[in-house]
């Protein structure tokens, strides 16, 4: 029988593998690798070793989906009651269409999982292009408190959106909804409405605005900051209809607000008394912005003027799904075929 002689280092070598208690084996092609990426030098081998130890721990630093979803609200504390209140809609639902996603850690969720929950969870184009936003702003902040090393998101193509052409109010609808707006509660909600009507501005900037924000001797209502959707401010000049209107309006106190308490209550019964109603005649979203865009394009043939008007960073939103131009003859009745400002 053959005998292979050990030397004592040798000896000592197979003592240490067996100390590992993993199978002799497995033990030295460990310790071969840690010399290979050491190039043969024990201390670069031993350095690698302490590296690849700490990126491991970094690596398996994270923590579960509902983690970084609350974690992503508390970083936007700042924003508008409105965007958060969407924000905890939209990853509210995607937890409860998907169960299993809230437990889930962020770092071992991949791109195609994320184009999977979003199918899921959403139905639409637009409702899938708003969750791939949202979905999108959590592993964000995931990634900047270090709990994933990159977002998915970024790997999910956005969902394609056909734009369709938007309804707008017809000269006589707008008249209906004017005069509504008058005998409503004494014409507490007209100026509201002349604002949304013929000036563009958005119902929930409207419920912001207060009579400082007015200045009727320069013609123009400044949206601030504060309340404009995007975070810009932008004055919107106030064309003849709506001037005449808030003219005629008796002034509030600089600090009050143009709308009334309770402002979506009322706006709901205005459109109610015009003939809008939720079974037989819905009303379109924004569809005051919408008429006001189509009628000031048809008039102006500005898009560049409109889109400062309309608070836009470019002309493309107003190309693409804002126009509905109108008729010629129907443009001159909407504004009341009054001499426009220059």
């Amino acid at each position: 029988m053959n005998t292979i002689s050990q030397t004592n280092e040798e000896t000592a070598a197979l003592a240490l593998l067996k100390n590992t208690k993993l199978p002799l084996l497995e033990a030295a092609q460990v310790a071969c690798a840690a010399v290979r990426a050491g190039r043969g030098r024990v201390k670069r081998a031993l350095r690698c070793i302490a590296a690849g130890e700490e990126e491991l721990k970094r690596q398996e630093r994270t923590v579960t989906f509902d983690k970084a979803v609350k974690a992503a609200l508390e970083a936007r504390q700042h924003r508008r009651a409105r965007t958060l209140c969407d924000f905890r809609y939209v990853t509210r639902r995607f937890m409860k269409r998907c169960p299993e996603l809230a437990r889930r850690r962020v770092r071992s969720i991949t791109a195609e999982e994320c184009a999977a929950y979003i199918d899921a969870a959403f139905e639409t184009p637009r409702q899938r292009q708003k969750a791939r936003l949202t979905l999108s702003g959590v592993f964000s902040t995931a990634m900047k408190r270090g709990w994933c090393s990159e977002n998915p998101v970024a790997r999910v193509e956005a969902p394609r959106v056909v734009e369709k052409t938007v309804p707008i109010l017809t000269p006589e609808e707008a008249e209906q909804l004017v005069q509504a707006a008058r005998e409503y509660k004494g014409g507490i909600c007209l100026p509201a409405v002349g604002l949304m009507l013929y000036a563009g501005i958005r119902p929930h900037e409207v419920a912001r605005l207060t009579w400082a924000d007015v200045d009727l001797p320069g013609k123009r209502v400044l949206i601030a900051p504060q309340h404009s959707k995007t975070g810009g401010a932008r004055p919107v000049t106030l064309l003849p209809p709506l001037l005449r209107m808030l003219q005629r309006t008796p002034r509030c106190a600089a600090p009050q607000r143009i709308c009334p308490p309770q402002w979506l209550h009322h706006w709901r019964a205005v459109r109610q008394r015009a003939g809008w109603n939720r079974l037989t005649r819905p009303w379109p979203q924004d569809i005051c912005r919408h008429s006001y865009a189509s009628y000031h394009a048809a008039h102006f043939r500005n898009l560049h003027e409109l889109q400062l008007q309309m608070g836009h960073r470019s002309t493309d939103l107003l190309r693409t799904r804002y126009l509905n131009l109108p008729q010629e003859s129907k443009v001159g009745l909407f504004w009341q075929e009054q001499t426009y400002l220059k």
